[in-house]
Formats: C-alpha cells, structure tokens, sequence
C-alpha cells in the first residue's frame, strides 16, 4: 500500500529545513539497538528511553532540542531486576517518571521510578505489584492518574503515582481488527501511548508482534473524548505498518506520538532494518498530520529510508555520539550484560582498568556500547595485569559471542561463545594492539605488538543469524570489551572507526 505525499505535508518537507544549509535529517535517529522508544517534550526540551533488556545500567535517559541530535544525560535504574521491558517517560507536577516492566523468569511486573529532573538522580525502583507489560501514564480529565497497559487493561495510580488503587483494573479496549490476510507474528495488543490533543484522547498501539515476519508490526490510532472510553478507531488504521518484505524498515511499530512548541507533529518508534536484523530495533522518526475530521496520518509511508527535512532549526546539543566513547562512561555510552559492580571500571585520562570477576566472559560480562553501523572496527591497546585473558568482543548474550582477545601465552577467539586458540607469543607478552572488523556481518580480527605492524587473524565468521528470530532474548550484537581471569585489564588508544558504504 502506497500513499502519495499530500500538499500539507509536502510543505512541511520544506518548511522544515534548517535555516542555512537547508540540512536534513536521515532516519534513523537512534541507529542501533534503541528499541520502544518513549519521548516526553517539556517547553523547547525533548527526554527520550528506550527498553534496556538485560543491559545495566539501564534506561539511559537522553536530551535533545530539534529531535535528531541526541545526548545521553543521566541514567535512571543501576541495579538488575530482569529484562527491562517498553518503559514510558512523563512528565507530571514538576516531576519526571519512568514507568517500566520487569520480564521475570517467572511472571512479569511493573515499576516507577521518579526524579526531581531528568538529569537525575533518579529514585530506587518502587514495585507498582501489577502484572502485564508496556504501562503508560495517562491522566484523566478530573486529574486521576492512570497505568494503561497491554491488551486493553488499566488501572488506577494513586496520587503520588506510587501505587496502584486496589480493584481498579479494567479492560478499556479490545483493539483494531487489522485484515485477516496480513502476515503477523499475532494479535498482540501492546505498547499503548495516551496523549490528550484538543478535545480528545488519543490511545496508540501496537498490533502484530514486535518481530517475527517483516509485515508483522504496526502502529493503530484510537480516540475518545473521555479517558473512560468509548474508544472509536481511526479509519486511517494502521498509522504505520511495513507493507512488502522488499522495504527497508521491517516490523515497525510502539509508535509516541510528539509535538513541536510551534505545533508540528512526529511520531517516533522502533523498527528492524531489511538485512541488518542484528543491530536490534532502531529508532525512526516521521512526520504526521492532523487530517480535517481530527485524525492522525502519516504524510508518506513509503520515503522514510530516504532523506526528511528536520523537524526544527538545528540547535546541535551534543558532539557525535560516538565522541565520547574513550571516555568509557557507564551508564552513557556503555553498559554491562546482566552484572554491572561499579567496582569494576577504572578511568583515567581515556584509560580503561576493568578488574575482572569471573574465569570466562558470562561470569565477567563485557563493557559494551551501540554501534548503530553496518561496517566498522574497534581498536584498543591492552594492557594485562595478572593471570587474565582481555580483548574486544562482539557480544549477543551469554551463550553467542565472538571475540579477539589474548593472554600472556597465546592470543585467542571466541566463537559461539566457545574459546580457542589462535596462536602463542613468540614470547610472554603483557601488552597488544587488538582490532575487531564487522562489515556487514562478516567479522575478522587483527592484532599488533607494537601499534604499527598489524597481522591479520586467519580466522573470519558470519554473525548474520545472531538475532531474536533465532536466538530470542530481544538482544542485538553489540561491540565490548572484555576480561577474565585473575586481575585485570588496561584499556587505552581505544578507536571506533565507521567504515564507508
């Protein structure tokens, strides 16, 4: 399905150039593993998070003033509960919340967390003892606070949020009956967004399954005037969805729907890229318009893999994202898999010491960080200290990575989350230059003893399959570094270099 750009919306395409350059914006904003994400506007402010998994710490919270450039600025859950699940950011009275689901072993449930700011510091995890997934905040037109969640449910919050009042949870919504024929991964009512516009309540979804077939995900607009219902379906349903396996952007969908304080809109959520599935769902973004009977449309489904003007004059309030990564800022850039003890990380002047707590890389996880990038290298010296093997790792979960790496005897790969050999030392060394390449899939390694004369690895893999439809766990490959052992590792020269098309 097709739908030709409509003259509203092709002037947005060009009113909404940056004022000197005429600049644009390429989706996606957020390339990478940056999946549901939930975006707040507080005056000329954007706050945005995503769902951090089984990466800690987690629910980076990041800042922005036009939208496309985005900076990491505070961290809001330090501690591991379980995969972190579809958070929702709010702003209510002159605080920030983040309403999030823990998926258990056994079960799955709902916290909050709050802060005086979205700079933090942000408030211990409060158990909301709910079950379900992907809450929303909403606020009724008599100021009652709601928790909306999957599959139609919500139930009342008290006034400070904190809690919910005993026996309120109702169904509210049974969802849009999208056509029989559509290949989806199932119903899957999910992801709800509330936002009150004007003189109604305007309820998203997400239909379909998060992944799956590439046509599985979509985003469905309800309304009412009242939080209490009835709700009435958009005749424009579904706002977004991937209609054909040849496009780019697959299963898109948990759509936020966000304003600009001079009235424009965007709707901004995560989609997988056509070959790329292991970089994880990215976040998108795209322009809407307000139809004349009061209804939400995208201005063109079919051009977002392409060039779109930028929603605002650039105000840049951050480097490129990848700047600070030699910096080695936990809870920014980088994160750990599951266990994250901040007594681990050392940093000085760019140097890296990460003490080691475990004999492989499951009991002493990786640092890692989002490359967003279909081809490029990671590079380090790496210094060891006592009986430890460290390097650089491509890392999905604990049971699938792959890795570059060395200890005093031998250097060394993973491979399926397997060590082996790849070679001895002429002599015991403490000290090498390592390099990991993935481009596009294909991963090779190489390494130096004195940073100028490189030697490649024999070895190479295809990480291709490394993804959620094979392996679950909603995780991507992201790239780390890594020690176990007995002691420590030195980290420094560290480069993140993206290589060209």
């Amino acid at each position: 399905m097709k739908r030709k750009i409509s003259a509203f919306c092709t002037a947005i395409l060009l009113v909404l150039t940056f004022p000197v350059t005429s600049q644009t914006y390429r989706n996606p904003i957020f390339g990478g593993d940056y999946p549901d994400p939930t975006i707040v506007r507080d005056g000329a402010d954007y706050y945005m998070t995503h769902s951090a998994f089984d990466y800690q710490p987690g629910l980076t919270v990041f800042h922005s003033r036009d939208l496309v450039h985005w900076e990491p600025i505070s961290c809001a859950l330090n501690i591991y509960l379980g995969s972190i699940w579809a958070p929702d950011i709010s702003k209510h009275d002159g605080k920030y919340y983040i309403y999030f689901t823990v998926a258990l072993p056994k079960g799955r449930k709902n916290y909050v967390t709050w802060a005086e700011s979205p700079y933090g510091p942000w408030s211990d995890p409060v158990d909301l003892h709910i079950a379900n997934i992907d809450p929303c905040h909403a606020v009724g037109e008599d100021g009652t606070r709601w928790l909306f969640l999957s599959n139609g449910k919500r139930a009342q919050l008290t006034a400070d949020g904190l809690a919910i009042v005993p026996g309120t949870e109702e169904t509210v919504y049974t969802g849009w009956e999208y056509p029989s024929d559509w290949i989806t991964e199932g119903f899957c009512l999910e992801g709800p967004k509330l936002r009150r516009i004007g003189e109604y309540y305007y309820y998203l979804n997400a239909e379909g399954g998060t992944a799956g077939p590439p046509t599985s995900h979509m985003i469905t607009v309800a309304r009412s005037r009242s939080i209490d219902g009835p709700w009435e379906n958009s005749p424009y349903n579904p706002l977004v969805h991937t209609y054909c396996n040849s496009d780019r952007w697959w299963s898109k969908g948990h759509g936020s729907l966000i304003d600009t304080p001079d009235g424009r809109w965007v709707i901004v959520y995560h989609s997988y890229e056509n070959g790329f599935y292991n970089l994880g769902r990215q976040t998108l973004m795209e322009p809407v318009e307000m139809t004349s009977d009061g209804w939400f449309k995208t201005c063109d489904d079919t051009d977002i893999a392409g060039e779109i003007a930028a929603p605002l004059p650039t105000d840049t309030m951050a480097a490129d994202r990848y700047a600070h990564l030699d910096e080695f800022r936990v809870g920014l850039e980088w994160k750990f898999y599951k266990n994250y003890d901040p007594s681990r990380v050392t940093v000085d002047n760019r140097t890296l010491t990460l003490r080691s707590t475990g004999t492989d890389m499951v009991t002493s996880p990786p640092m890692l960080f989002v490359a967003g990038q279909h081809a490029y290298e990671v590079e380090a010296r790496i210094t060891l200290d006592g009986n430890v093997t460290a390097g650089i790792a491509l890392y999905y979960n604990g049971g699938f990575f792959m890795s570059t790496g060395f200890n005093a005897a031998r250097r060394i790969r993973h491979r399926m989350g397997q060590e082996r050999g790849t070679g001895h030392h002429t002599q015991p060394t403490q000290t090498m230059w390592l390099r990991i390449r993935n481009d596009r899939h294909i991963v090779t390694g190489e390494y130096s003893y004195d940073g100028i004369e490189w030697k490649r690895e024999t070895w190479g893999m295809d990480i291709s399959g490394y993804h959620h439809n094979t392996l679950y766990d909603f995780q991507s490959v992201l790239p780390g570094l890594f020690v176990y052992g007995d002691g420590a590792a030195c980290f420094d020269s560290f480069r993140f270099t993206i290589l060209s098309e």
